[in-house]
């Protein structure tokens, strides 16, 4: 189930009505990261100023281009991290136009969705995005502590968090939110398989850009999948 849905998605990517919604995806996750790398060099100069003076050298004046240089390949490493609550974001956003147009192709008999609102789907994003960054905070102690299970424990945790996170806003669409948490309870193996199908490519640099919305329509899917397996309608 989980692998189909994502091939479908996948397969989707030359609709239309899809690459909309893609090309928005992939450019406010590029400015998010960008936001990040200004913030981080701002920072460091900041606290290093615009140059340091070292013993036997003198004062070194170039250090705020070092960092501005050095802080590109960084980013990029950090944008494995980065790109989870990321994701979670763009998600929480874009959802209801890519799960439309999933159904508009593949479930036309579907009657319409229920719709969030701009200001529901910010509040659950930004209160999501907490949990998320919480839950890696207090992670963070495994990742230092046992360094060699820390990409286990990062994927785990981080599909665990993003697969009931999609499944919930994808689910809501055709049912209260209550039916919805109870349906990922039943189905939790699932979900948190898929979440972590998610989460693996998104600490990849590049292919991360296209996992938030690739997300979005992979849960699409399987919510209908398991919709219909359960009778409910």
């Amino acid at each position: 189930m989980i692998l189909t849905a994502f091939f479908k998605a996948l397969a989707q990517l030359g609709d239309r009505r899809f690459r909309a919604v893609l090309g928005r995806g992939v450019g406010l996750t590029v400015l998010l990261l960008v936001a990040f790398y200004a913030l981080f060099v701002w920072t460091v100069g900041w606290l290093l100023g615009d140059a340091v003076t070292l013993p036997w050298i003198g004062t070194v004046s170039w250090v705020d281009e070092v960092v501005s240089w050095a802080a590109i390949p960084l980013m990029i490493v950090l944008s494995a991290f980065l790109m989870v609550p990321v994701a979670s974001a763009i998600t929480g956003l874009f959802l209801d136009e890519v799960a439309d147009a999933v159904e508009h192709r593949h479930y036309p008999h579907l009657s319409k969705a229920r719709t969030q609102t701009v200001s529901d789907a910010i509040r659950d994003s930004f209160g999501f995005l907490g949990v998320l960054i919480a839950a890696n905070i207090v992670a963070l102690i495994i990742y230092l502590t046992v360094a060699s299970l820390a990409p286990f424990v990062f994927w785990g945790l981080n599909g665990f968090l993003l697969g009931r996170e999609y499944f919930t806003l994808a689910a809501s669409r055709r049912m209260p939110r209550a039916d919805a948490r109870a349906m990922w309870r039943s189905n939790l193996p699932t979900i948190w398989a898929a979440g972590v199908l998610m989460v693996v490519p998104l600490t990849i640099p590049l292919v991360n850009l296209l996992v938030p919305v690739l997300g979005a329509a992979t849960f699409t899917h399987i919510v209908y999948r398991l919709t219909t397996a359960s009778g409910a309608r």
